[in-house]
């Protein structure tokens, strides 16, 4: 039996050309990706965590974007260095990393 897990993580991974502006590719989604995939295997959370790489969550100038369901938590400018903090304080503990939180979000 397949359990449906309890937080769905999705990180932009759309890259465009540097011409066309800004992208969370750009700014190295794929590096998140990977760290934040393993950081869920480290923390034995594969089963209650699934993460995938999406197309644009927008805006793209404050990537790279992020979003953790159910919460509907939205993340921007989220580095490498953020991930461990990420999956510590959000997927274990429950509390979205404020200094991360898109402007507009978590205010409550």
């Amino acid at each position: 039996m397949t359990l449906l897990p309890e937080k769905h993580v999705f990180i932009c991974i759309t890259s465009r050309p540097e011409a066309a502006g800004s992208s969370c590719g750009g700014f190295g989604s794929p590096r998140i990706l990977e760290a934040l995939t393993f950081a869920i295997m480290e923390n034995g959370l594969q089963d209650r965590v699934r993460v995938n790489g999406t197309t644009c969550l927008g805006p793209c100038e404050d990537g790279v974007n992020m979003v953790v369901y159910p919460e509907g938590v939205f993340y921007s400018r989220v580095t490498p260095e953020d991930v461990d903090e990420i999956v510590r304080e959000h997927l274990v503990g429950g509390a979205p990393v404020r200094r991360l939180v898109a402007s507009g979000e978590g205010a409550s």
